[in-house]
């Protein structure tokens, strides 16, 4: 085989048979949502007309046998998030509109599951479980709260934290600014 003949090669666009079978393979892989599924089945499914309506069958057929669906896809997302990564809920919101889901559903699963958590107790499990220890210095100070807000606490929340750990008030004033920045990426 030479170098060129990968190159050379044309994708063989699938039908809707082959499609569906590569969507529930692509779902037996991992959870996804169907914006998802959607751009990775156009990748492989006809082009045009022919190619959509193809595709807008095998997602029916997938939210008909319940191996696709959004709310489910969005709660275990929020609840794995939670209990194993001890994430914020403005990342998980992020993450969530990020793949695509609609911002009603996104507010809905995430409050439900965010409702009656502390998010106090939960930054500080984060931290802990990143095995971050208390700062020792402005630039160690810097670095938590970047970690904090990466992770989706709130400014509040990162600065009790802060204050907690008797970080002196002039670095807490030097990086309060910091959650705000990050936030608007």
């Amino acid at each position: 085989m030479g170098l060129g003949s990968k190159a050379g090669k044309v994708k063989a666009r699938l039908n809707e048979g082959e499609l569906y079978d590569y969507a529930v393979k692509a779902l037996g892989r991992r959870m996804r949502t169907e914006v998802e599924l959607r751009r990775l089945m156009r990748q492989h499914a006809e082009m045009g007309e022919r190619g959509e309506a193809a595709i807008a069958a095998v997602v029916a057929r997938l939210k008909e046998q319940h191996y696709l669906d959004d709310q489910s896809y969005a709660e275990t997302y929020a609840r794995l998030r939670q209990e194993n990564d001890k994430l914020g809920a403005r990342r998980v919101r992020r993450d969530l509109a990020q793949k695509g889901l609609k911002a009603e559903l996104i507010e809905e699963t995430v409050d439900a599951r965010y409702g009656e958590t502390n998010e106090e107790t939960l930054a500080r499990q984060h931290l802990e479980r990143k095995r971050i220890k208390k700062p020792e210095n402005e630039r160690e100070t810097a670095r938590v709260v970047r970690r904090l807000v990466a992770a989706g606490f709130s400014t509040g929340v990162i600065m009790r934290i802060l204050r907690q750990w008797d970080v002196p008030e002039e670095t807490l004033t030097a990086v309060e600014g910091m959650d705000a920045e990050a936030g608007e990426e």
